[in-house]
């Protein structure tokens, strides 16, 4: 078993002759909370998109607990432990809190029905669905949505649909969750509130996690450490504070 929960090897992507990519060689432990920073345009996105079989390398690899990922369908690299939230909310918008929650846990093997189980609805498919909202109660508690759950998704405000989504990715129960700007229009409240959560996913469930952020202050308040990219590749990597402080980085950010 490798002592790395996600690590990257030369991973890169090319779109014709853009490098949107390129050597990026990341090493994440188990338990960590690590960023991925870097100003507008500068590959993280993309990464998480190879992470999750949205995009195939052309460079590189890269390993889920030291198991070879590089080349698996989004639904494979899901089952073998890797979920995802959007910069964009991506809820089922006229699906209830709840049914939102149990999408996440239908990818589970211990709920499976089989086909004319379910058409049929026989006992066995009642058994299963109270089951699953057993958990999915369990796991909308956690993050303090309980009292929403019969409510349309779409009517919850910004920052509980935000906290929604990362509900439903945690419902697959993975190994590595990543959270692509989970910060993004929130307000102080909001984002302090998100911090708190993120550090319980991470406590209660033994959660590894890779984000992306653009609010500086939430990543020093949250990460372990970060890599900075720029232009599609590394620029600096390390402990937090002392990788926002470096020089390079201020130049990247505010030019110069």
């Amino acid at each position: 078993m490798s002592q790395y929960v996600l690590e990257t090897n030369n991973l890169g992507i090319s779109f014709g002759g853009l490098k949107a990519a390129q050597d990026v060689n990341i090493k994440i432990k188990k338990n960590q909370i690590y960023g991925l920073v870097g100003p507008n345009g500068a590959g993280k996105t993309t990464i998480f998109n190879m992470l999750t079989g949205v995009y195939q390398p052309t460079t590189g690899t890269f390993y889920l607990c030291g198991e070879e990922l590089k080349g698996k369908s989004q639904e494979t690299i899901n089952h073998k432990g890797i979920a995802r939230t959007f910069q964009n909310i991506r809820l089922f918008n006229n699906m209830s809190v709840i049914r939102n929650v149990m999408v996440g846990l239908s990818n589970l093997p211990e709920y499976k029905c089989g086909f004319f189980t379910s058409i049929l609805r026989l006992p066995k498919h009642f058994k299963v669905e109270k089951q699953m909202r057993k958990k999915a109660k369990e796991i909308l508690e956690i993050f303090d949505l309980l009292e929403e759950r019969n409510n349309l998704s779409c009517n919850l405000p910004y920052g509980k649909q935000r906290k929604l989504e990362i509900a439903r990715a945690l419902a697959t129960n993975p190994k590595l969750l990543l959270l692509d700007e989970p910060a993004a229009g929130m307000n102080p409240n909001e984002t302090e509130d998100l911090m708190k959560t993120i550090r319980l996913i991470r406590d209660k469930f033994d959660m590894t996690i890779l984000l992306i952020e653009h609010d500086m202050k939430f990543v020093s308040g949250l990460c372990d450490e970060i890599t900075v990219l720029n232009f599609g590749t590394v620029l600096v990597q390390g402990e937090t504070n002392k990788a926002l402080n470096d020089p390079e980085v201020i130049r990247a950010y505010i030019g110069g």
